[in-house]
């Protein structure tokens, strides 16, 4: 069987998503003829060029908006070469602001003139390419296709969808220009390779809009049997009923890929049963059947990056902190070095899925192997580990086989904040090539943190963020809001204790997300163990994931939209806590109260206390 296996627009640009590098290296050594492809950084390199662009200029009445994007053709293609590390000399004319044509994004210029002082020529330079990038994406976004973004494509349609309706209503409009350059492209590639399976990872809700389009455009033009998959599948999909679904695909897979894809081609060359097929439903049978059976970790072949095209990756700088770049500039390898979580337990995490749920370490010998087959494959020696959670153990044991071998790579990877981070270990990891580690702080309170079982304490992740700072490496932490029980109080110490912790220079970076109940959780399978319950017990027929809840100890503010658990506006706070931290990854705010973030908050009149 041939299969070809797709990316479906729109992750990052910077570097492949591993799916199907890791499918392509499992299926070809079954014995299948396996192709790959990347429609998003396609899609981008058709749209960032000059022929694209002054196409779709002559399509303009406008003649301050036509001259605008005939400006942009002139440059994007040399600018596109900068991006991807091939002409470096372009960046003295780039930073002086002497090439570009500056669209809406320069404005914010103003505010960030405070950091081109202490970046670099081909830093500044970046940073305004990176503008003049996104500026174009804009234009076509308001003027073209409201569905078109750098990263997330199509992403409002998919982010809460419980019912297919909305989707399906964007999937009938009529076709836009951006829609049918995917399709050219998604066609050139079925042309070349004639597959008998095309399958779609949708690591995101970015992706799946572009994946069901280009699904049910080969259903209608094609013979080749059409699959699903990825991360968003295996997410909100578990409990899908909408046979409409299928009018865009013959079968959804779940979970690792590796042994459905393998029994689903098995079962399409007549060799084995529909009642064989592993984790896989169809219109005929949508009931998903969990299966343990799994390939070993440890005996899958080394991901392969043939016929990705790696020239085309382009390094973005949409941020000037240092650890921030790293998820958008640079062509890191990803690649996993252990399956699943080896904690497992923190309360707000999908715990009961696969991905997270089932640890399987390999041996430290077989990590390096594989990155010394990768590094020979790409030419690129830094890697992005995208475990759940580096397990410590192992990664100790890596370190010193990366030294024993004397190579010379960078990595870094997402971590737990534990007690095994000490200072011997940071410096191990930095000796090896460790540049930077991220990893959840989540609620930042003592109380919060025993509660959803994460297992650390802010006295322990303080510790560790300062061994790491030692040995010079970087810190991002995630963190997290609205945990029910918590209050505004706790809130705004957890902002504190982050703040001092940026004033200390013991973090880089951090992100606040608001916490959502999942059904996949501890916390969403047993609430009330934390102060809620869910408002939605009966599944959606379309996603299922996220699911609503109120506060037991507030009862008198009702769920309504997931957005009123508490006696607070947590939105506004939610804006408040990102605008402070945006801050503090500058430098800036530093000194100021904690309160003063939150301008739209009304609280409480703090007492005074008087001397008899």
């Amino acid at each position: 069987m041939k299969f070809l296996l797709l990316t479906p627009p729109l992750t990052q640009l910077n570097t492949p998503y591993p799916a199907t590098t890791v499918l392509k290296g499992y299926l070809q050594a079954q014995g299948h003829g396996v192709a790959q492809a990347d429609l998003g950084i396609e899609m981008v390199d058709r749209i960032y060029s000059t022929a694209w662009l002054q196409d779709y200029a002559r399509r303009v009445s406008d003649p301050e908006e036509k001259e605008y994007l005939l400006r942009c053709s002139d440059v994007v293609e040399p600018v596109l070469r900068f991006l991807r590390g091939r002409d470096n000399t372009l960046a003295a004319r780039i930073a002086n602001r002497s090439l570009l044509p500056e669209g809406p994004r320069f404005g914010q210029l103003a505010d960030m003139e405070w950091a081109y002082g202490t970046s670099g020529t081909e830093d500044k330079a970046r940073y305004l390419a990176t503008l003049f990038i996104e500026d174009i994406a804009d234009y076509v976004r308001e003027h073209t296709d409201s569905h078109f973004d750098l990263i997330r494509y199509a992403e409002q349609i998919a982010n809460y969808a419980p019912t297919f309706d909305e989707i399906e209503a964007s999937l009938n409009a009529p076709e836009t220009i951006i829609d049918h350059l995917m399709m050219t492209l998604l066609m050139e590639h079925v042309a070349i390779e004639n597959p008998d399976i095309v399958a779609f990872t949708i690591p995101f809700p970015g992706c799946l809009y572009g994946a069901l389009r280009c699904g049910r455009h080969i259903m209608q033009h094609t013979h080749a049997h059409v699959n699903l998959g990825g991360g968003f599948v295996n997410t909100e999909w578990r409990q899908l009923s909408d046979p409409r679904i299928f009018d865009y695909c013959h079968s959804i897979c779940f979970d690792d890929g590796e042994l459905p894809l393998l029994r689903l081609a098995e079962h399409l060359e007549g060799k084995i049963g529909a009642d064989q097929l592993v984790r896989t439903i169809t219109k005929g049978k949508m009931t998903l059947v969990p299966s343990a059976e799994n390939v070993p970790f440890d005996r899958q072949p080394t991901p392969d990056f043939a016929g990705l095209p790696l020239e085309k990756y382009i390094s973005l700088a949409d941020m000037t902190n240092p650890m921030q770049r790293l998820w958008s500039q640079g062509n890191w390898n990803k690649m996993m070095m252990a399956h699943g979580c080896y904690w497992h337990r923190c309360a707000f995490c999908d715990t009961r899925l696969d991905y997270i749920g089932r640890y399987d370490a390999p041996t430290a010998g077989t990590v390096v192997d594989r990155m010394e087959h990768i590094m020979e494959q790409t030419g690129a020696t830094g890697f992005h580990f995208v475990d759940e959670a580096l397990p410590p153990k192992l990664l100790r044991e890596v370190c010193e086989e990366i030294l024993r071998r004397r190579l010379t790579l960078s990595f870094w990877g997402n971590i737990r904040f534990e007690k095994a981070y000490t200072e011997e270990l940071c410096s191990l990891l930095s000796d090896a090539g460790c540049v930077a580690v991220s990893g959840g702080l989540e609620v930042a309170s003592d109380r919060l943190l025993k509660l959803i079982s994460k297992g650390v304490s802010i006295a322990q992740a303080r510790e560790v963020f300062d061994n790491f700072h030692q040995y010079g490496i970087m810190v991002h932490t995630y963190l997290m809001y609205g945990f029910p029980t918590e209050t505004l109080e706790e809130t705004l110490e957890a902002l504190d204790i982050v703040r001092q912790m940026f004033d200390d220079g013991l973090i880089q970076s951090a992100f606040w997300h608001r916490y959502a109940m999942t059904c996949h959780s501890p916390s969403g399978l047993e609430p009330e163990k934390y102060g809620a319950r869910r408002t939605t017990l009966q599944p959606h027929p379309f996603c299922n994931n996220e699911v609503d809840w109120e506060a037991l100890s507030n009862p008198h503010y009702p769920s309504e939209n997931n957005n009123n658990q508490f006696d607070y506006d947590i939105a506004e706070v939610g804006r408040g806590l990102s605008l402070a931290t945006y801050n503090y990854m500058n430098g800036l705010g530093l000194e100021q109260p904690v309160r003063s973030w939150f301008p739209g908050i009304r609280f409480p009149k703090q007492k005074k206390h008087h001397s008899k």
